[in-house]
């Protein structure tokens, strides 16, 4: 009998446990994706905080730095958001099975005059009980809130839900800021993925204010090839500030890497850009340093003239 009660208490103690370990959805309002809410927090701003006034979910700080919202809006419509990864299509967000919303970066930068800024940039992930970001090729989607220093309070300006996804296994990499202008910011992003154990090919992604919105506008391919046995490359970039122009600069990417014949028993192959797959058709090995610009057209940068490729170390 003894033994029989004590079963059962195990039973109910490990269903209790289990149940809370469990992570939690709080259904929230279609309000909280209105671009036009205002907010105003106190200085100094509280990130996470402010996080949770904008997604205002349930709030858990699991271990490894894993702190997010957990939401879902029953009554929000979903609208299609670009994942570049394009292998799993849009995503439709709010997703319907639940939302997890995790503070990607804080970036903090001051114009001419001295106003203070504040980007605060979110990605968001499907729901997942276990508190987990999974599946290779779906990106984190990332969204976005800037804020102005007013006296003794940021004060939201603009708020952006969601842009795009980017990355791999639900999680974008963190944005970078950029001026590429007269008081004209934007940021810079690193979008990297590939097959398990294979090449990671790397795109530069230029995300800025336009037509009332954050919106990419500028898709660099090539510009890294990282865990590969044969060949490797990565880039930098520079804005051109020759006093031309005051807005939308030129932008510079200049790539170096080294090119190995791949042996008979590499795994995978590399495809390598344009500009050198010539070369590598005649040529065992060399190293290389390619140079483009680009140039704003319209609403978004071009490739201008015929890129530059020095080589060096040529067998």
């Amino acid at each position: 009998m003894k033994f029989t009660k004590f079963f059962l208490f195990s039973i109910l103690f490990t269903s209790i446990c289990t149940a809370q370990d469990i992570v939690q959805l709080k259904n929230v309002s279609d309000t909280i994706l209105n671009p036009k809410r205002v907010l105003r927090v106190s200085d100094p701003l509280d990130a996470v905080k402010t996080m949770e006034k904008l997604f205002p979910g349930k709030l858990y700080h699991l271990s490894d730095h894993n702190t997010f919202a957990s939401w879902k809006c029953k009554i929000c419509k979903p609208t299609a958001f670009i994942d570049v990864n394009g292998e799993e299509g849009d995503q439709l967000f709010p997703y319907t099975g639940g939302v997890a919303t995790r503070l990607l970066t804080n970036i903090d930068y001051s114009d001419s005059k001295g106003n203070q800024f504040r980007l605060l940039f979110f990605n968001h992930s499907v729901y997942d009980e276990d508190g987990l970001q999974t599946s290779r090729f779906s990106g984190g989607l990332i969204g976005v809130a800037k804020f102005a220093k007013n006296n003794t309070a940021w004060e939201m300006k603009f708020f952006q839900p969601a842009i795009a996804a980017f990355g791999s296994f639900a999680q974008s990499p963190s944005p970078k800021l950029i001026q590429i202008g007269e008081d004209q910011y934007a940021v810079t992003l690193i979008h990297a993925n590939g097959g398990a154990g294979g090449p990671y090919s790397g795109f530069l992604y230029l995300i800025a204010g336009l037509d009332g919105k954050y919106q990419s506008i500028l898709e660099a391919s090539d510009y890294q090839l990282t865990n590969s046995q044969s060949t490797a490359w990565s880039s930098s970039y520079t804005v051109v500030n020759d006093n031309t122009k005051k807005f939308f600069r030129d932008i510079v990417i200049t790539t170096k890497g080294s090119y190995r014949k791949a042996l008979p028993d590499d795994e995978f192959e590399v495809e390598l850009p344009a500009e050198m797959a010539e070369m590598a058709k005649t040529k065992k090995q060399f190293d290389f340093v390619l140079e483009k610009r680009y140039v704003f057209k319209g609403k978004s940068y071009k490739l201008s003239g015929k890129p530059i490729v020095k080589y060096s170390s040529v067998k």
